[in-house]
């Protein structure tokens, strides 16, 4: 098939959106899978943002789906779920997002976010049940260090020698402060010994104790506290690796943070259906590169193995729906370092031979694109093209280099969303550099 063809067949499969109406055959699309993945070209475009929050909510509502997770840290996220269920000492949404501090606070502290939350926990409200409140959980595992606290804090009140033990083992960690790459560097290159077998100690100790608890009580499963304690320890455990494995390449620390959040998933679906007595269904917010079928990428051919690949491993093909989105141009908000402020970044014009730019060509707009089962046309583009991934660091100056790899968007995903020109997310807290104006249209575009 000739470029032209594919744009033209593109365009004339290309499902407008503007109003919320439109997702009516999303949900079509999507059917009684279990596990919708939504993805993310950047961390920072309010339209993402935005169309994922429209989706939950109508997941929710129609489909009966229980809890969002995303690509947050476990005890962050905790704290919102627990506001959205009507517990917790949050009196409002923004407080309930105060635990994310650490960059790139602007991920979960912004506007639509805050949006979100204050509708979860008003449409907890009518739910007929506790157990029947949606949820808002995090996969992540970058809060080592919170997470002990969390695990201490539990066994303090569950369980005091349960949680001198504890403290035990975790004071393997204290030498670090609260840096963890410290950690990571000195039991990589053999500085000191590494705290792996004390961290899986304490969570084996907590596993043991779930299961008894379950085994005396199948019926409505492990309480929830003691699940959150565990999920704390395993997140504990998780993040050690990690920051050990940090220094041994970015295939290693990137799997383990996949595998991760993939086992994470896995656990809060069976917590909750316990929990509902009925299998469980959940919305996933994260990035691409996290959800998008590894299989079909570049790095994938590497040894990066993700989220989205091993849901499919896991799961029959139906039970999950892989929701990829890209964007041609606009602004977005990001840092132009690890650790540094948000700032408002004019969006380079997609590269030639890039799927966004493909999809720009259709002059379609913003639209939904279904591909599993509807014969698209992506799927009879020969070999794979360039797809961009902006992270919460934006290099524009280097963006073929730092920000585009190679993968097959008709394997990767089911279906895609295209937001032709894209528009910065709001920060709750706005820093000096960003700033309410769009940078003008006029802007020079160069790479």
């Amino acid at each position: 098939m000739s470029e032209q063809a594919c744009i033209d067949a593109l365009a004339g499969e290309a499902r407008a959106i503007v109003h919320g109406d439109d997702f009516d055959y999303l949900l079509d699309c999507i059917g009684n899978a279990a596990l919708v993945l939504l993805g993310e070209a950047t961390h920072g475009s309010r339209e993402f943002y935005r169309l994922r929050a429209e989706i939950s909510r109508r997941l929710i509502v129609e489909k009966g789906f229980d809890a969002i997770a995303v690509e947050a840290d476990w005890p962050d996220a905790l704290r919102v779920s627990r506001f959205v269920q009507h517990g917790g000492g949050d009196l409002n949404a923004e407080q309930a997002l105060a635990n994310f501090k650490r960059f790139p606070q602007w991920m979960w502290r912004n506007e639509e976010v805050l949006q979100l939350v204050t509708w979860l926990r008003v449409h907890n409200t009518h739910a007929v049940s506790p157990a029947r409140r949606a949820g808002f959980y995090g996969l992540d595992l970058y809060s080592l260090h919170a997470s002990m606290r969390a695990v201490l804090a539990y066994l303090d009140q569950a369980d005091p020698a349960a949680a001198q033990r504890a403290r035990q083992r975790y004071a393997c960690m204290d030498h670090v402060g609260g840096d963890p790459q410290l950690y990571g560097y000195a039991a990589a290159y053999g500085l000191r010994e590494n705290c792996a077998q004390e961290l899986l100690q304490q969570l084996n100790e907590l596993s043991r104790q779930a299961a008894l608890r379950l085994a005396a009580a199948p019926a409505g499963g492990v309480p929830d506290e003691l699940f959150y304690a565990h999920q704390n320890a395993r997140v504990a455990r998780n993040a050690e690796a990690y920051y050990r494995a940090m220094f041994l390449g970015r295939e290693a620390s990137w799997n383990v943070r996949d595998t991760h959040m993939a086992d994470t998933l896995e656990a809060l679906r069976e917590h909750l259906a316990q929990r509902k007595g009925k299998p469980a269904r959940l919305v996933v917010w994260a990035h691409n590169s996290h959800l998008g079928d590894a299989r079909a990428t570049g790095p994938g051919g590497q040894g990066q193995l993700n989220l989205g690949q091993l849901v499919r491993q896991r799961y029959r093909r139906e039970d999950s729906f892989l929701l990829g989105f890209t964007t041609h141009t606009g602004a977005v908000t990001a840092a132009s370092e690890w650790g540094g402020p948000a700032q408002l970044k004019h969006i380079v014009p997609s590269l030639p031979g890039s799927i966004e730019h493909l999809l720009h060509a259709t002059g379609k707009g913003n639209f939904l694109l279904p591909i599993r089962g509807h014969d698209s046309a992506l799927e009879r583009l020969p070999g794979r093209r360039l797809q961009r991934a902006i992270g919460v660091v934006y290099r524009p100056e280097t963006e073929r280099q730092s920000h585009y790899f190679y993968a097959d968007p008709a394997r990767q995903f089911d279906a895609l969303i295209h937001i032709d020109h894209s528009t910065a997310l709001p920060p709750l807290e706005l820093a000096a550099l960003w700033q309410r104006e769009e940078t003008p249209e006029t802007y020079p575009a160069g790479l």
